[in-house]
């Protein structure tokens, strides 16, 4: 895959139109952090906020915010090489066809990230680039899937507890317990995971315990902080707790992972 530029953190005013330089052969992937216009084959359309969205290499690239709000979002111009672009369709991706995304804070990661290797210099930086944008792709797909996996009549508890969901992906770091969202979400104990384990096929605590581990192996991979730094970063309070629950999820200790990467 080739990376041919990208934007990380970008905002414009309201009022503005952005074109993207067309070249032969190149895509492009954009992270919209609000509200935005894409002109689509001459027609308007409108993509919400937390929205990825694919531009296929023979489309006019051209996007603007709304009159009332400025723009922010993340971009790269990329090409697929040998059979990569299969890959894509079947991970159920699509061209001109917005995800919103629960997670679009990750995927904002991974593109920063993807900037930081491009101009590295690093010797395997071309492979890690490859690695972050599959991920990005992997990433949007379980979102398509998750959604396709939704009971088709969804009640308000199922908006309610997904909201709860993406509050323990966005932030795995805050205190999060069954008495607390319980409470919060004005539900009994006993029904409240009741409807989590049956809208989502995992309990709350298992689903809390995943996405401070994932968090924790992010920071092992791309900071510098010591682990027991790290444990508090990711909710715990006690460090042999969080060493034993990673190994529990990975086979091996933060220190063995770090290591390894």
């Amino acid at each position: 895959m080739i990376i041919n530029s990208l934007g990380y953190n970008c905002c414009q005013d309201s009022g503005f139109s952005l074109n993207f330089p067309l070249k032969r052969g190149e895509n492009l992937m954009i992270l919209l952090k609000n509200n935005t216009i894409f002109n689509i084959n001459g027609n308007d359309v409108k993509i919400p906020q937390d929205s990825v969205f694919f531009f296929k290499k023979s489309t006019e690239k051209c996007c603007r915010c709304l009159s009332d709000n400025s723009f922010s979002g993340d971009w790269i111009l990329f090409e697929f090489e040998n059979n990569e672009e299969e890959t894509f369709f079947s991970l159920g991706l699509k061209y001109e066809q917005p995800v919103q995304m629960d997670n679009l804070c990750f995927l904002s990661f991974c593109i920063k990230s993807i900037a930081y290797e491009k101009y590295s210099g690093n010797i395997n930086s071309q492979s890690s680039i490859q690695h972050y944008m599959f991920l990005i792709f992997n990433s949007i797909s379980e979102q398509i899937n998750k959604k396709s996996l939704r009971p088709v009549k969804c009640d308000n508890y199922f908006e309610i507890l997904s909201h709860i969901r993406n509050k323990i992906y966005s932030h795995p770091y805050e205190q999060m317990t069954i008495d607390s969202i319980s409470h919060e979400v004005r539900m009994s104990k006993s029904n409240f995971q009741h409807l989590y384990k049956k809208y989502f096929n995992v309990t709350f605590i298992q689903d809390l315990i995943n996405s401070r581990i994932e968090y924790a192996k992010m920071l092992l991979i791309h900071t510098n902080f010591n682990v027991s730094d790290i444990a508090f970063q990711c909710g715990y309070n006690n460090y042999i707790h969080f060493t034993k629950q990673f190994k529990i999820k990975t086979g091996m200790t933060p220190v063995e992972y770090r290591k390894m990467f």
